[in-house]
């Protein structure tokens, strides 16, 4: 079922080194490094937006000459990927559309990371696309919290 959704949204070409670009691979796009100043594909390889998730869906055979990554980089084929994530029981409704919003600042709670996930932008908006279950531990504030994934709306 999720490469039915991966299917679902249209790829943006992009550009990554060349030794991690592989189908499946995802990460968080952080934004532009001072060696890329003055780069003439700088535009192709910073097209993402900063904070989000993408998941490799093809491999170009399309390489440029790179001053950070030491193999060239290569173009590959990216759509956002969803993130799981704990938010209120009250929210998690499948296809919901959801402002994501997070005031949990215990870092050495089990769900700290699942409350805070990478990928997530807080105050933007994303939908609902899976509910998983509960939370797979209990939370120290009592909150009633369902484990989702999300998708960017």
């Amino acid at each position: 079922m999720k490469s039915e959704k991966a299917a679902e949204q249209k790829p943006r070409v992009t550009l990554i080194g060349s030794t991690i670009a592989r189908v499946g691979l995802e990460f968080i796009y952080e934004g532009p490094l001072p060696e890329c100043d003055g780069c003439s594909v700088k535009k192709a390889c910073h097209n993402l937006q900063k904070g989000r998730k993408y998941r490799i869906v093809g491999v170009r055979k399309t390489r440029h000459a790179c001053s950070v990554h030491h193999q060239d980089a290569c173009a590959i084929e990216v759509v956002e990927a969803p993130v799981r994530a704990l938010i209120s029981a009250d929210m998690a409704i499948r296809n919901t559309r959801i402002v994501f919003e997070t005031s949990c600042t215990r870092q050495n709670c089990e769900n700290f990371s699942l409350c805070n996930p990478e990928g997530v932008i807080p105050g933007e908006k994303y939908v609902v696309a899976e509910v998983i279950g509960s939370a797979p531990g209990a939370c120290e504030r009592g909150w009633k919290l369902q484990l989702v994934e999300l998708r960017a709306a």
